[in-house]
């Protein structure tokens, strides 16, 4: 089919990892069709990732609290409701005053169907495994072959649906300059020399079983600090307790960006990073697509499916569990996060970087 001068609209809304998943296909899409509109349906604090990208020239902010955080509340519920009523006027005015042609439903929800029943008519197209009869609001559904199939390899399907197959230029995020000098001023004022290599440390997650023991992280740091190897710890504002408490136990100074640059200048330090090491998070698939090498501590999720994508990396993760993968977002034990021990991650790290690296 020929997209040109068609409006195709992106419903992505969550989570980071999700989006930087389905990026690539915008980019075959655009280059391929270029004169083609995508807009994207985002969750509100995300949307800086796809401002800066120029393949996306409509941006439709949505705000839907979440109700699948362990500990939720009854009331969060009746927020979740509101909050999706309200979003689904604000995309029914937004698509009167220009309707898209077709609709590509990633996030494969009740939620996001209804989200593209706003748009007055165009063809809505799906996935086969999506939940919550999702695929009754489908016009065309693309057959998922494998439950175990990688979350990118899984979108690039609307690639051979919309005839735009991907390339490997499709593979990037976008930053700009102010973005990089950012990131180049923050490592100038923590100490970073230039041409000394860095790692990107990242110890948080939304999910309490994916967190690694704090001494660990302090232990692993100490080590690579000793060695002339800077850390540097990414995350947001609300990271900054877990990361302080690594720190304050550290013998050596280490860098925190956690909380003093966005996530568009975070990206710019990644791409700067020697590796990337923490848990599988979505700062994890951004170093992935930025091309950063990737130390990544697995447990409660499957690294067939989430793996760091395209890029060299390296999966850390106790063996012999039985409760591997289980997808709980909060645990009692995390045997599975406990079994990985400091010198398993300090040999992925040297075997991914040993040779000389320079800041790129």
């Amino acid at each position: 089919m020929d997209l040109n001068d068609k409006h195709i609209l992106f419903i992505k809304q969550s989570s980071l990892g999700d989006i930087v998943h389905t990026l690539p296909v915008a980019h075959a899409l655009k280059r391929c069709f270029p004169r083609c509109h995508v807009g994207w349906i985002v969750e509100r604090g995300l949307e800086t990732i796809l401002e800066r990208d120029r393949s996306i020239e409509r941006i439709h902010p949505i705000h839907i609290p979440s109700t699948s955080e362990p500990g939720a509340r009854w009331l969060v519920y009746f927020h979740a409701l509101s909050a999706t009523i309200g979003a689904l006027r604000q995309l029914r005015s937004d698509f009167r005053l220009q309707p898209y042609d077709v609709i590509l439903d990633l996030h494969a929800s009740f939620r996001s169907g209804l989200f593209a029943l706003m748009n007055p008519g165009g063809l809505r197209v799906g996935f086969s495994d999506a939940r919550e009869l999702n695929t009754l609001f489908q016009h065309r559904i693309l057959e998922v072959a494998s439950q175990s199939m990688h979350a990118v390899e899984k979108n690039l399907l609307f690639c051979s649906f919309l005839g735009c197959m991907p390339q490997k230029e499709d593979f990037y995020l976008s930053t700009s300059q102010t973005d990089e000098q950012q990131a180049a001023e923050f490592l100038g004022a923590s100490g970073v020399k230039p041409g000394q290599r860095f790692l990107y440390i990242n110890p948080t997650a939304r999910w309490q079983s994916k967190f690694w023991i704090a001494a660990r992280w302090s232990s692993l740091c100490d080590r690579l600090e000793a060695e002339g190897v800077r850390t540097v710890f990414g995350g947001g504002p609300g990271d900054l307790a877990h990361i302080q408490s690594i720190v304050d136990t550290m013998t050596h100074e280490a860098c925190i960006a956690a909380g003093r640059l966005n996530l568009p200048a975070s990206i710019a330090l990644m791409k700067k990073a020697a590796a990337y090491v923490g848990v599988d998070t979505g700062p994890m698939h951004i170093a992935a697509m930025v091309g950063t090498p990737v130390v990544a501590l697995f447990g409660p999720t499957h690294p067939e499916r989430v793996r760091p994508y395209g890029v060299r990396h390296a999966v850390v993760r106790a063996d012999g569990l039985d409760c591997l993968c289980c997808r709980k977002r909060d645990c009692s034990h995390q045997r599975c996060m406990e079994g990985i021990t400091t010198d398993m991650v300090y040999d992925r790290i040297t075997a991914l970087i040993g040779e000389p690296v320079t800041l790129r």
